[in-house]
């Protein structure tokens, strides 16, 4: 029976299909870590790019997220979502391996790295906006808190681990061939999702079905006259654009010039940091069932990026200026699994199956388009006023997020019962 037609909870750990798809999904994202140490690395070290020119390619990963409102109206027409998962994962393994097979002709060129980068997101626009009608079809309604939070966990485990490995790999292996294992992460988790079964309810034909620009209207449609939709997207969208104000590349120059840290007391202080966002995803549930799931979407809203003034404030001794910095990012990444885990668990109960895809795609159009605008945005205020006053407004603007819940039924839902996510 699929996740759809199951109510009550399971344990994860004993269903074979969400284990194969957990570890599909966890070793891919050990694999995104590699590429994006590796990608980087060949563009400086084979190709001297310079710092504009690397920071286009990071940028070329997000692009295809501003037309995810069209692919997720496309998607939701096709009816083996799954199959289009399979076909995202073979893309960017076969993207990848071009990278490593110019490298030995001695023909890698910079166009090549930024149709990779480009490529390789839009093939993760395509599996993310085919996911969400995949994961309803594999986990039951009660366990949706649950199996958001094995997911962010070895996510976030992949942060925590995965650079480390990627650096290993790159200096044993050299860039290039590091993203061979990056492309095998791709294939392997092919591979697993090949082999979990889920029931898919076929598409109707209909000659009259409406064209793809009404589709991707109506996703949109549906989340801003969704009281929980509007309101969810709001607060993410203004948390993202605050905290990419200060993301990580001003963090770590701050960290550098204001705080006066080495290179590795900041990569000490980041790792540690980062185990916040394991913590984060591995006790969500328990406090979504002591306190509620509204009430934790609205806390971790603001411990998301409220922590940043700790950084900013940061001063005396060394240990003190290296522990402001571990504590900003423990409590940031505690606080950002405590938000997502929540609130990716909230939209799957209430968007309805036939709109998934679509409304998948209009969110991740507004919610990630907004993430180059704020690191845009993020370095002329810094250029203006200064690193400090810019991590300050960033944590202050993504704490005010929360206006966009406290009138929304966000904060006053309990569980994801039927009856308490309903709304009118």
């Amino acid at each position: 029976m699929n996740g759809a037609g199951r109510t009550t909870a399971i344990s994860l750990w004993r269903d074979l299909r969400f284990r194969r798809f957990w570890a599909g999904n966890a070793v891919s994202q050990f694999g995104d870590r590699i590429t994006e140490l590796a990608l980087p690395l060949i563009a400086v070290s084979a190709l001297n790019a310079s710092a504009n020119q690397v920071a286009w390619l990071t940028a070329l990963i997000w692009v295809p997220n501003l037309l995810a409102i069209f692919l997720g109206a496309w998607v939701d027409h096709r009816a083996r979502k799954r199959r289009l998962m399979i076909i995202a994962d073979l893309v960017r393994a076969a993207v990848l391996l071009s990278v490593p097979a110019a490298y030995v002709w001695g023909a890698v060129t910079l166009g090549q790295l930024y149709a990779v980068a480009l490529f390789t997101g839009a093939a993760g626009v395509l599996f993310n906006t085919a996911y969400p009608p995949f994961f309803v079809g594999l986990v039951p309604r009660a366990s949706y808190v649950e199996a958001n939070s094995k997911l962010s966990a070895s996510r976030s485990a992949s942060y925590v681990a995965g650079p480390a490995i990627g650096g290993a790999l790159i200096q044993i292996l050299t860039a290039p061939v590091t993203l061979v294992v990056d492309a095998l992460t791709f294939l392997a988790s092919a591979v697993l999702i090949g082999r979990v079964s889920v029931d898919e309810p076929p598409i109707a034909a209909d000659t009259t079905a409406p064209s793809l620009l009404r589709r991707a209207r109506e996703g949109l449609a549906l989340v801003v006259r969704h009281p929980v939709l509007r309101a969810s997207l709001g607060c993410a969208a203004t948390v993202n654009f605050f905290t990419f104000l200060a993301g990580s590349g001003l963090t770590v120059l701050f960290a550098s010039r204001n705080l006066g840290l080495s290179a590795g007391v900041i990569g000490t202080a980041l790792g540690i940091g980062a185990t916040g966002s394991v913590l984060g995803a591995l006790v969500a549930p328990k406090v979504s069932r002591q306190f509620g799931v509204g009430r934790s979407i609205v806390v971790g809203a603001v411990l998301f990026p409220a922590p940043i003034a700790i950084a900013a404030a940061a001063g005396g001794p060394l240990w003190l200026r290296a522990g402001a910095l571990a504590a900003s990012q423990f409590l940031s990444g505690f606080g950002v699994m405590l938000f997502d885990v929540n609130l990716n668990a909230l939209q799957t109960t209430v968007i309805p199956d036939g709109l998934r895809s679509r409304v998948a795609g209009a969110y991740s159009t507004i919610n990630y388009g907004v993430r180059p605008v704020g690191a845009v945005v993020g370095g002329l205020l810094a250029t203006m006023a200064g690193l400090r006053a810019t991590l300050v407004i960033a944590a202050v603007g993504g704490a005010l997020s929360l206006l966009w819940l406290l009138p929304s039924p966000i904060p006053r839902i309990r569980s994801l019962t039927p009856d308490r996510t309903a709304v009118g």
